[in-house]
């Protein structure tokens, strides 16, 4: 991916996730709403969906993982945990959508498989290694009871909303790609006064 345009995509989607969490979260979090992790965790399948459907290339959803961890350590407060998550989330689906969806070009029953798959793993890579390696005191005084609710409770839930959101995702990447192609310099102007925007609100919020 030595291309820039590509990287300022990368960069528009990582923001867009990135956006989420530091607003999306608060929200959340300040009206109690249960298993809010889940809730984001949807939007972010949806936007790697996208993304890939757009720029279908493999370790770019890893990137992407990486700019919304970034976009969220810069604007709000630097749970380390919380980072880690982001990262994870976007390297299996990197993963599972590199193995289920390198060639494909329309939606089919894959892109629900990879999404399932990807919140399940996600799931457990953040929860085996927070507890076990990290050994991040919050996970280890629950034990292996918590890794198990976090994987199998949380994990289906978001498992179950990337059965969606992810289908929904590559629908409007692909759509989106088709769109772009016809006024390539016009895409790439709104992309980066998206980034400006989506920064500025990064700024504001955070």
């Amino acid at each position: 991916m030595r291309n820039i345009k590509h990287w300022v995509w990368l960069l528009l989607f990582g923001s867009l996730w990135g956006i989420s969490e530091v607003f999306g979260g608060e929200v959340l979090s300040k009206n109690k709403i249960a298993y809010a992790s889940v809730w984001l965790s949807a939007w972010a399948f949806f936007v790697l969906a996208a993304a890939r459907g757009f720029l279908n290339k493999p370790g770019s959803s890893s990137i992407i993982g990486a700019f919304a961890a970034v976009f969220k350590l810069v604007n709000a407060a630097p749970f380390f945990c919380h980072l880690l998550g982001i990262f994870f989330l976007g390297l299996v689906f990197d993963i599972v959508s590199t193995l289920l969806m390198r060639h494909e070009r329309k939606i089919s029953y894959r892109s629900s498989v990879s999404g399932a798959l990807s919140a399940y793993g996600g799931y457990a890579l953040f929860a085996l290694v927070i507890t076990y390696i990290v050994r991040y005191e919050y996970w280890t005084v629950g034990g292996f009871a918590k890794v198990l609710h976090h994987i199998f409770v949380r994990g289906s839930y978001a498992a179950l909303m990337a059965l969606v959101a992810v289908p929904l995702g590559y629908w409007i990447g692909f759509n989106g790609k088709t769109m772009a192609g016809r006024r390539p310099e016009w895409a790439y102007a709104g992309a980066l006064v998206a980034l400006v925007v989506l920064w500025t609100l990064g700024r504001i919020t955070g």
